[in-house]
């Protein structure tokens, strides 16, 4: 009796034993799966996505992986001589978002009067406007933040409050990015929806840029400016209103797909790049976030892309460098593809 009572105490004491560590096991497990919930809520938009794969102090993003040999690539697909302007005419009563405006005046007729024995005269203009972010325009990295506590966080989790002034960005400007000289890719989702124009509101997915580039036989390379014509660009200065009321555009999925691509930049003919409304009722502008915050990556918005497409040019050399506009968010311009 007292064997088994022994033995029944050892058999309940190693029980026990098993337990404990059972319930430390769980314990700790439970443990690593808050700490990933947490870490998943850590911001607004998921984990904390600083520092830059570029450094700590980097501020230029994924132009970073324009190369020499990035740039002799682009050279290597200009074969025809043709150029394509991609940027849209900056003037009075083209589509502008929100509140945001644009107006360009001539003081005086002329300027300057007459002046020396040759009476040179000269005309000047003013300009007033968001001068990044009205017409074709450059999203820089100092663009797109969220807001996490009492600070707002951007690209390399630079802060708003240790950069930002009234008198531009301390940090972020558009004037760190330099010119993109790189491999350019058109895909045209237009075309392969077999649609002059997508509806408001198509969200793209990776289905559409796989099946774009099955078609025109190409692959996306780390460096690659991307472009994607989805017929929106028709309405612009046709029917303004419905330009802005929304449009096709990728979604968070063909974003993150994009830029495991390793990509510089995404253009578009659409006022956003991404789809809106957005998938999520309750989100505003998560691709901008994605790509800007997250990825480094550029927007190009506002492009005219119908000639690309109309003469199915889908592998160019694509140029474009923002104007040094020191501490501003973005960039008007003109940008080209050369084929």
């Amino acid at each position: 009796m007292i064997e088994r009572v022994r033995g029944g105490w050892q058999c309940s004491a190693r029980a026990s034993v098993v337990r404990t560590i059972a319930l430390v096991f769980l314990a700790g497990m439970s443990g690593w799966v808050f700490a990933q919930q947490s870490s998943d809520r850590e911001t607004p938009i998921g984990p904390r996505w600083w520092p830059s794969e570029w450094g700590a102090q980097d501020q230029r993003g994924a132009a970073n992986r324009i190369t020499p040999e990035k740039v002799i690539e682009a050279r290597s697909l200009i074969r025809q001589g043709k150029v394509y302007s991609l940027g849209r005419v900056y003037e009075q009563g083209m589509p502008l978002p929100g509140k945001r405006h644009y107006s360009l005046t001539i003081p005086g007729s002329p300027t300057y009067p007459p002046a020396g024995k040759n009476q040179g005269v000269f005309f000047d203009e003013m300009f007033s406007g968001e001068i990044g972010q009205v017409g074709t325009q450059f999203d820089g990295l100092g663009h797109a933040g969220v807001r996490i506590g009492n600070d707002d966080y951007f690209y390399n989790g630079f802060k708003r409050t240790e950069f930002a002034t009234p008198y531009g960005l301390q940090k972020l400007g558009v004037e760190n990015v330099g010119p993109i000289f790189t491999r350019g890719i058109l895909l045209d989702v237009a075309a392969h929806r077999k649609a002059k124009r997508l509806p408001s509101g198509y969200v793209i997915t990776p289905e559409d840029l796989e099946g774009c580039l099955a078609e025109a036989k190409l692959t996306i390379r780390p460096g690659d400016v991307v472009l994607i014509h989805t017929g929106h660009g028709e309405l612009w200065m046709k029917d303004n209103a419905a330009y802005g009321s929304g449009e096709p555009g990728i979604g968070m999925a063909a974003a993150r797909w994009l830029s495991d691509r390793k990509i510089v930049l995404i253009g578009a003919d659409n006022f956003a790049i991404e789809v809106a409304p957005s998938e999520d009722p309750a989100t505003s502008y998560p691709v901008h976030q994605w790509n800007l915050i997250r990825q480094g990556i550029y927007h190009l918005e506002n492009l005219d892309l119908s000639e690309l497409a109309r003469e199915k040019v889908y592998e160019f050399a694509f140029v474009f460098s923002p104007l040094r506009l020191k501490g501003a968010t973005g960039s008007p311009g003109n940008p080209i593809a050369i084929h």
